[in-house]
């Protein structure tokens, strides 16, 4: 299941360039890739499955990264249901701003 089109390959390009991807995960398209995803992986963390794990799924993770292959964006085959351990592990880059220490001098009160 593909449902990429030109028009929508042309603005997911220009969402990329302008550093605006978080944009895409609310078109309609996305929402129908993810509820059919989910369903096949029946709402499981297939790397937790596979290592014999169960974990509840709670995201849709594109295997091959929207920036750098937008055209697999829509892709069924292109995802995979991860619970937020595992696609934390995958994209560790987004939680940097996350563990800010809360001083950042020397000097208590």
């Amino acid at each position: 299941m593909n449902l990429m089109t030109p028009d929508i390959l042309n603005w997911l390009k220009q969402l990329i360039k302008e550093d605006r991807v978080k944009e895409f995960y609310w078109i309609k398209e996305w929402r129908i890739i993810r509820k059919v995803r989910r369903k096949l992986d029946n709402e499981e963390c297939q790397r937790c499955k596979r290592a014999g794990r169960y974990s509840k799924a709670e995201m849709v993770h594109h295997k091959k990264e929207v920036r750098y292959y937008p055209e697999l964006a829509l892709t069924l085959d292109n995802t995979e249901c991860l619970c937020n351990s595992c696609h934390n592990k995958e994209h560790p880059e987004k939680l940097s701003g996350f563990h800010v220490k809360k001083f950042e001098n020397e000097e208590r009160w």
